[in-house]
């Protein structure tokens, strides 16, 4: 059987952008051609898309850095560089992707959307892009920026309406095998469940829901003891709890006091979840050797306003109207929750230390360097703090100050690999 693997950390670059062409036209019987180098292409996307036949990050286990294509240079005749492919990820449904560094959530892959994780460079503009009147044989083009690169970490949590919780052994896995097609290890002995598994519920024709079998929970498994700790994320999103306790006394287990007990760690978990709504089933009643336990545990379920479900999942004994009502409480419940993005991105530290290559041609000044390039890759123009930050960052470095020396005049033209823009002291 597969190992269920339900966190990851990836590391991710997009391709980075070709570079322009310095090219000029050549051609019998035409003279002064002109440039026509061509621009580079743009780097291939690093996207993420769901998979339905995925249960498990597995494919992440062994392979954990991904690189998309670089686009291509671009060439003579004014043609454009290939655009490097995308490089698409497969993940599961139910996958959140978390900034590693801050989790911060930047995606809930609960769709069938695709996902930008990491954006190509653009390609570098070719010698074309500079003529002018005055300038008519420019021997200059640019380079293409690099694409985004980060590191990310996938966190599983799976889409289910309903989730199983309780002890280890208690009939979670046989209540879901009646339940649906699912078809869960089944045995006589604590932790048979080692990862959880999913099954749909038909109950009607148009009505059905999932519900997942949570392998089960100990004492102290919101601190880390047994395997509860690992899986409780996935009932993050059920939107009803079935908790499902033994009452047959064959295990000399107190009904109730294993009911509290789990009901506490769903609360060091997680407050919000402990408050979930909840089902509360005495199972395996038809080997109980005395009745005085069921009766406690429904008497304690139902002060705390819990509906109580007696049945045999073994025995197929009331499992039908366990169904039916929790289709019915389904009803007035809220949608899966999808978990919103709260990722920030954050401004690259960038060692201004190196100096940029400076060159003057016609009023046009071209610079160009390594820092400026990633710190390009990461501003966005549009927005009027970003290119702030971009101003800041370039006096920081001096170059303003370097650029007066050289003589640098108002309404010069300074070029930064696909920007223009219009120099004023």
């Amino acid at each position: 059987m597969p190992a269920f693997i339900d966190t990851a950390k990836i590391s991710v670059r997009a391709g980075n952008g070709g570079n322009g062409a310095v090219s000029f036209h050549r051609e019998k019987y035409v003279a002064a051609g002109g440039p026509d180098g061509g621009d580079g292409g743009k780097g291939g996307n690093i996207v993420l898309q769901t998979d339905s036949h995925m249960s498990t990050l597995m494919d992440f286990r062994y392979k954990r850095k991904y690189t998309a294509e670089n686009g291509a240079d671009g060439s003579q005749r004014q043609r454009t560089g290939k655009d490097g492919a995308d490089l698409v990820i497969r993940v599961p449904i139910g996958t959140v992707v978390r900034d590693a560094e801050t989790r911060e959530v930047m995606k809930d892959m609960s769709d069938e959307e695709p996902f930008i994780l990491a954006k190509g460079g653009k390609g570098g503009w070719g010698n074309q892009h500079f003529a002018t009147p005055t300038r008519q044989a420019p021997r200059f083009a640019k380079g293409g920026l690099m694409g985004e690169s980060r590191e990310v970490a996938l966190e599983l949590k799976l889409l289910a309406d309903v989730g199983l919780v309780g002890f280890p052994n208690v009939g979670k896995s046989t209540l879901l095998s009646v339940v649906s097609k699912a078809q869960p290890k089944i045995a006589n002995y604590h932790f048979t469940t080692l990862f959880p598994n999913l099954g749909v519920v038909y109950v009607e024709e148009g009505v059905s829901f999932v519900m997942a079998d949570i392998p089960g929970i100990i004492e102290g498994a919101s601190e880390g003891a047994g395997l509860g700790h690992d899986f409780l994320r996935h009932i993050d999103r059920c939107r009803l709890l079935i908790h499902v306790v033994d009452v047959s006394g064959s295990e000399g287990r107190n009904p109730v006091e294993d009911f509290i007990a789990i009901n506490q760690e769903l609360y060091q978990y997680s407050p919000e979840l402990a408050q979930r709504p909840m089902i509360v089933v005495g199972n395996k009643v038809d080997i109980a050797e005395n009745r005085d336990d069921i009766e406690l545990l429904k008497g304690h379920a139902e002060a705390l306003g819990l509906p109580f479900f007696e049945l045999s999942a073994a025995a197929h004994q009331g499992v039908r109207e366990l169904v039916f009502a929790a289709a019915q409480r389904l009803k007035t419940l809220p949608p899966v929750k999808v978990f919103e993005p709260d990722y920030v991105p954050r401004l690259p530290e960038v060692d201004l230390s190196e100096p940029l290559s400076v060159q003057q041609e016609d009023g046009l000044w071209l610079i160009e360097g390594p820092w400026l390039q990633r710190l390009m890759s990461n501003v966005n123009f549009g927005d009027y703090e970003s290119r702030n930050w971009f101003d800041k960052k370039l006096r920081e470095s001096g170059l303003f100050d370097r650029l007066e020396e050289m003589g640098i005049q108002d309404g010069d033209i300074v070029s930064m690999y696909n920007w223009e823009f219009q120099y004023q002291k």
